[in-house]
């Protein structure tokens, strides 16, 4: 398998030998796919405060108050939510990672009742598809964001979205062989290449923007996850010609990791108070193996190995427990939870530990048994609310990815 030759064993990191079962996996899996899809698959989300009619009346008039609702209700110590009137709502991020770990229990069990959930809700995905200037598709967020560099009205087509809901298009395709499943990823084509800024574009070297509005900020991981994409489908098109962009989009984002194996949030890396941090960091280690796996090119196989013991070394604890940032322990957020689960359980020859220790933690630490995962954890107290994409759907994807692996081990 081309998975094997990505990495090399990383030797001398103990991770400990603390470790969970498939069984109580598979259990919590069918319990949170439960309550989820209870909750019609609609759910409150991190940045979501500006849904609320309250805040958006008092607040959504300017940038710095914007700011001040995003900020006030993302830290609060519990959910404020349905107090301030905010909707559940869809979100097609969270539906994509649904259907990826939909996939992976499909693949592990054979149960046929995982593709009718995939089919349903992929047709979501359908209805929620927008049209963008180019005459491409695309998806976003079904609120209005405000972050320090740009404000999002609710539905702005989203680069990092749209690439999650291709990466889940393109997994169902190998796995039901519907050409339709690849029209709709090439519909979203023109999209990356046509509606996003090129915010570098040179022969070798290519960085788009998040969104198709006035943008300096390059954000790393939006190009490599959008190189993982077209490589993915060239190869499952037969398309290929896309290799050379995915190419550009990957080489950008690997020149950007640092001598000791690590990459910034932005480059340049003061655009943003975010460093190393947790989630990111997976994301774009994942996209570099996809894009790796898809293409046969190999040329980068050691920066990924340097970045996955720098993921592994510097941004999670020997409990599993996974750090903020490399340079700060809380909070411990579930996303970077079941995002270092999906990394490294690819990896169970030489990271196998670390990926059990880390959903260990998470079973142990930040499931309630009614099917759901809490937010964060803090140095005094616990988030004990949910938020579907940012908590389960995450979670579904890093355990399912997970029992996949594990039972593939056991045959």
């Amino acid at each position: 398998m081309r998975t094997s030759r990505v990495i090399e064993s990383v030797a001398g990191v103990d991770h400990g030998h603390d470790s969970v079962d498939l069984k109580r996996i598979n259990a919590v899996l069918d319990a949170v796919l439960g309550y989820s899809e209870a909750q019609g698959w609609r759910g409150f989300d991190k940045h979501d405060a500006l849904n609320s009619p309250i805040l958006s009346a008092l607040l959504g008039w300017s940038r710095i108050t914007r700011i001040i609702a995003v900020q006030s209700v993302l830290r609060f110590p519990v959910n404020p939510r349905r107090l301030l009137l905010s909707p559940r709502t869809f979100n097609p991020k969270g539906l994509a990672l649904f259907v990826s770990g939909l996939l992976d229990r499909e693949a592990a069990d054979g149960n046929p009742a995982h593709l009718v959930r995939v089919r349903h809700l992929i047709g979501r995905l359908d209805e929620m598809a927008v049209k963008t200037a180019s005459g491409g598709v695309a998806w976003g967020y079904q609120y209005p964001w405000q972050d320090l560099g740009f404000f999002a009205p609710r539905g702005t087509p989203n680069a990092v979205v749209t690439a999650f809901v291709c990466g889940a298009l393109l997994a169902a395709h190998r796995r039901l062989q519907d050409p339709a499943l690849l029209s709709r990823v090439e519909a979203a084509i023109p999209f990356f290449t046509h509606d996003l800024q090129r915010l570098k574009d040179e022969p070798d070297e290519l960085c788009l923007s998040y969104m198709p509005l006035p943008m300096t900020m390059r954000v790393l991981d939006v190009s490599i996850l959008i190189a993982a994409v077209l490589a993915q489908f060239a190869q499952q098109a037969n398309q290929p010609q896309w290799i050379k962009t995915a190419q550009r989009l990957a080489r950008y984002v690997v020149n950007r990791q640092t001598d000791y194996h690590a990459w910034f949030y932005t480059d340049p890396p003061g655009d943003s108070p975010i460093r190393h941090d947790n989630y990111h960091t997976g994301f774009i280690l994942d996209a570099l193996a996809r894009y790796m796996q898809a293409t046969g090119d190999f040329q980068w196989q050691t920066q990924y190995a340097n970045g996955l013991a720098f993921y592994a070394e510097q941004l999670f604890e020997r409990n599993g427990a996974p750090r903020w940032m490399s340079d700060r322990q809380y909070p411990y957020d579930i996303h970077g939870a079941a995002q270092g689960i999906l990394t490294f359980s690819r990896h169970l020859d030489t990271y196998g530990d670390l990926a059990r220790n880390i959903a260990r933690w998470s079973l142990d630490e930040m499931y309630n048994a009614q099917g759901r995962f809490y937010y964060q954890k803090t140095r005094l107290y616990t988030k004990k609310f949910t938020q579907l994409r940012w908590c389960n759907a995450w979670m579904v994807r890093g355990l399912a990815a997970l029992a996949h692996r594990m039972s593939s081990e056991t045959h």
